[in-house]
């Protein structure tokens, strides 16, 4: 086994791809999944791979070290440091996993084993690689956790995965990942399921544990912002090929490839535009830029002049509290205190928190599926505060709802159209002929070819399911929509065509949106106010222009400091800002 201190020392790049291609077995065929990759890693270097879902980026990094199923071919070569890593025995690939190469996963639930605590796998690494004590194994253990900034190590090291929070979760994965000290780390989408302030956090420790270690880093994601924030160059992936390479400030300010263009157009923005066409600068907003304050004041007396002539409130509430309630041994909590806002007819209002800061539970409670404890709840002129099964049925037929996962909302055994039109089945609103008509004309309306209603959701992709998802919510033609998270598991091109129909749609159709999520950018595109929500209670609320160029809460002013941006520069100026504001207010 190779030193990684000597692979980190070495003159040549420490990771050397050439001729790298994968297939997969399907139906006695080989379906290429990458195509002929050439790329190299130096030492302290990080290098992007980016594209969407199906682009190959995965499978290629995944061939390195043996990760793939039986039904794959690998050919081609990957040295590490000018040793030849492919095809080497399963113990000697074995040594070279963990100790030279380590990988950060996407979701930590599924890299982490529940039934041992975080300690324990931590343990057994280091002592499957350097045949170390158990005392000595605990001490570097908790070195370890401290070194990943988890704020009580020793809890950490006691604790099962599902007792840690999803950014401790991948702290605890990322101590576990560089354990060995590897010469090469590949984060495989790091912080796609993560909220924005606690994925700057992690891009910050990445970025810090490069330094500290002087390991090449191979970081392969679909969000353009966070390349902008950690990588020194970048290669773009289609369809398992490589369409575009080069530095990440050269092929942010100069793409060449119709498809870089594509994606980096596709990433949403925070901060809208003035009259002049200019992006509003939010480093300025949360540096208290005085043009900016005057801007924010403008855009709240706009919003209040729009909202005098909207007529009757569609969701109201006056002072909320929502309890959930015990469960088995789980006692009963307060998740929601001290709610109010208002949401007016043909607006949208997007709801934003970090996860657990409530604002899931307030739309599980804006449609009757968490009871009111305390407080006045309308909905469509209905007071739901004590309502009963059968009004709640009624007001149900004036609210749509769209969920993140659109996989585990649909039905697998039914036909797509048979989803969209059981709305309509059982309100009784159409049948038959009509009920086929209703189906073909939503369809229409969320932009998919009318022969999908006879499709099983597995034979659709995530952007065509998340579609079905709006159609169904929409069937009843609903007053006031739901949308949670509707567009956090998509791909940045995907995400970008669903929220222009969302957009396209609502202006149409004129409902009313509580658009929840966690993503100020993705807010920004759609909503005409915004509510920022913190630890069951809400912070701060106003016109969307208001918030962004003039918060006032520091935990808003943080959560637009987090929000990566896909311009170098920038995204530098930012990470900044957003070191001062937690330094000044000591977070």
């Amino acid at each position: 086994m190779n030193n990684p201190t000597e692979l980190r020392d070495s003159a040549q790049p420490l990771l050397e791809v050439d001729g790298l291609s994968v297939d997969f077995a399907v139906d006695n065929y080989w379906v290429p999944a990458a195509k002929d990759l050439n790329y190299f890693v130096e030492a302290g270097k990080c290098l992007a791979i980016v594209g969407e879902s199906g682009s190959g980026k995965s499978a290629s990094s995944m061939a390195m070290l043996g990760l793939l199923p039986k039904t794959a071919r690998v050919r081609g070569s990957v040295k590490l440091a000018g040793r030849e890593i492919l095809g080497l025995k399963p113990d000697e690939l074995q040594r070279v996993r963990g100790s030279e190469v380590a990988v950060i996963f996407q979701e930590p639930m599924t890299a982490l084993n529940p039934v041992f605590t975080v300690g324990f796998q931590i343990i057994e690494t280091l002592r499957t690689h350097f045949g170390i004590t158990p005392a000595e194994a605990k001490k570097r253990a908790l070195e370890l956790l401290e070194l990943v900034e988890l704020p009580d190590p020793e809890k950490a090291f006691n604790s099962y995965p599902h007792q840690l929070s999803g950014g401790q979760r991948q702290r605890a994965m990322i101590a576990q990942s560089v354990s060995c000290d590897p010469a090469v780390l590949i984060a495989d989408e790091p912080t796609t399921a993560l909220d924005v302030t606690v994925q700057a956090e992690i891009l910050d420790l990445m970025r810090d544990l490069g330094h500290r270690l002087g390991s090449a880093i191979l970081l392969i994601t679909h969000d353009m912002g966070v390349v902008a924030d950690l990588a020194d160059d970048i290669i773009v992936m289609r369809n398992g090929e490589i369409v575009e390479r080069g530095t990440v400030e050269g092929v942010f300010s100069d793409p060449q490839h119709p498809y870089t263009k594509q994606l980096l157009a596709a990433v949403p923005r925070i901060g809208d535009t003035g009259e002049d066409g200019e992006v509003i600068d939010t480093t300025a907003a949360l540096a208290g830029d005085t043009a900016t304050i005057r801007l924010a004041e403008v855009a709240a007396r706009e919003d209040a002049d729009r909202r005098s002539g909207l007529g009757a409130p569609v969701l109201q509430f006056e002072d909320v509290a929502i309890d959930y309630p015990s469960k088995g041994r789980v006692p009963a909590f307060r998740a929601v205190e001290h709610a109010n806002f208002t949401i007016y007819p043909g607006e949208v209002t997007g709801l934003v928190g970090e996860s657990g800061s409530g604002k899931s539970t307030i739309g599980r409670a804006a449609i009757g599926l968490l009871p009111i404890a305390e407080g006045k709840a309308s909905v469509v002129g209905v007071d739901i505060s004590h309502a009963n099964r059968r009004l709640l049925h009624t007001v149900h037929k004036d609210v749509g709802i769209v969920f993140q996962d659109p996989s585990s909302s649909l039905n697998p055994r039914l036909p797509v159209g048979q989803s969209i039109g059981e709305p309509l089945l059982l309100a009784k609103q159409a049948k038959g002929a009509a009920l086929e008509t209703r189906v073909k004309q939503l369809l229409d309306a969320v932009e998919l070819p009318r022969s999908y209603s006879s499709r099983y959701p597995h034979e659709l992709s995530g952007g065509q399911k998340q579609r079905i998802g709006i159609a169904r919510a929409l069937a009843l033609e609903p007053k006031l929509l739901i949308a949670d998270e509707p567009t956090s598991a998509l791909d940045v091109s995907v995400q970008a065509k669903v929220l222009e129909l969302l957009q396209r749609l609502q202006r149409d159709l004129g409902f009313a949106c509580l658009f929840i999520s966690h993503d100020l950018a993705v807010v920004d595109t759609l909503a005409d106010r915004i509510i920022v929500m913190s630890h069951g209670e809400i912070v701060e609320q106003g016109a969307t222009g208001q918030i962004l160029r003039a918060p006032k809460q520091a935990y808003t002013q943080r959560l637009i400091a987090a929000v990566p941006v896909p311009d170098p520069a920038e995204q530098r100026a930012r990470r900044e800002a957003r070191a001062a504001l937690l330094a000044e207010h000591d977070l």
